[in-house]
C-alpha cells in the first residue's frame, strides 16, 4: 500500500520488546497495536523491522496508517517514533501514541492531545525527539498498587483474573484510535471521555 504524507497517520503502541514483558501492564500499547493489525491489515501481514521498531501498514477509517511498535525499550521510544515519522513525512498532529497510565483507574480509556507526561518515560522520550508534545495519546488505565513502586507495578504481569477486563480495554483503546481517525481528535476525545465517565461515574 503506498503512503501519502497528506493522509498518513502514525499509530505507535508503546511497550518493551522481549517475551518477559509480553503480559505486563507496560505492554498494553503493544497489545493495542497488535489488535489493530489483526483487524485492519490483510491476512498474513507480518511486522517489518524498520525505524528501530516493528512496523505494519493498514487502512483505518479511510486513512493510511503506519502501525509501529518501538523496539528500543520504553525509555527510548522516541527514537523509533521520530525515525518513522521522518521516513513517512508524518507531522506530530497525526501521531497517536497508545500507552498505559498509572493515573487512571484500571481499564479506563481516555484520550488527550498534547500536555504533560505524568512521568511516563515513553511519552517523555517521544516529546524529546519530536520537540513537540502535540501528538494524540490514548491512555489505558492501570491504576497504582498500594504496596508496590510504580516502576515494579508497570512491569508486573497482569493478574489472570483481571485479564478479561484488560482484553476488553485493549478493544476499547483500538476503538478510540479509530474514532480519532474517523472524527478527528477533538470529537473523538468528547466521545471517548464521555463514554468513560458514563462507565465509571467520575468526572476526570
Amino acid at each position: 500500500m503506498p503512503t501519502n504524507p497528506e493522509t498518513t497517520w502514525l499509530v505507535t503502541g508503546l511497550g518493551n520488546p522481549g517475551d518477559q514483558y509480553t503480559d505486563s501492564f507496560h505492554n498494553l500499547g503493544f497489545r493495542v497495536a497488535n489488535r489493530l493489525k489483526t483487524l485492519h491489515c490483510p491476512e498474513g501481514t507480518r511486522w517489518e523491522a524498520l525505524a528501530r521498531g516493528r512496523l505494519a501498514k493498514a487502512e483505518l477509517e479511510g486513512k493510511r496508517v503506519i502501525l509501529l511498535k518501538p523496539q528500543t525499550f520504553m525509555n527510548l521510544s522516541g527514537e523509533s517514533v521520530r525515525l518513522a515519522a521522518d521516513r513517512f513525512g508524518i507531522p506530530v498532529e497525526r501521531i497517536i501514541a497508545v500507552h498505559d497510565d498509572l493515573d487512571l483507574m484500571p481499564c479506563d480509556i481516555r484520550l488527550k492531545q498534547g500536555g504533560g507526561t505524568a512521568g511516563h518515560k515513553g511519552l517523555e522520550s517521544i516529546i524529546a525527539h519530536l520537540h513537540d508534545p502535540g501528538f494524540v495519546r490514548v491512555r489505558v488505565g492501570i491504576g497504582r498498587h498500594p504496596h508496590m513502586s510504580a516502576e515494579k507495578w508497570v512491569l508486573s504481569r497482569i493478574p489472570g483474573d483481571e485479564e478479561p477486563s484488560f482484553a476488553r480495554a485493549v478493544d476499547e483503546a483500538a476503538r478510540a484510535v479509530r474514532l480519532v481517525l474517523a472524527l478527528g481528535p477533538e470529537l473523538a476525545m468528547n466521545e471517548t471521555n464521555r463514554r468513560s465517565r458514563t462507565d465509571d461515574g467520575d468526572g476526570d
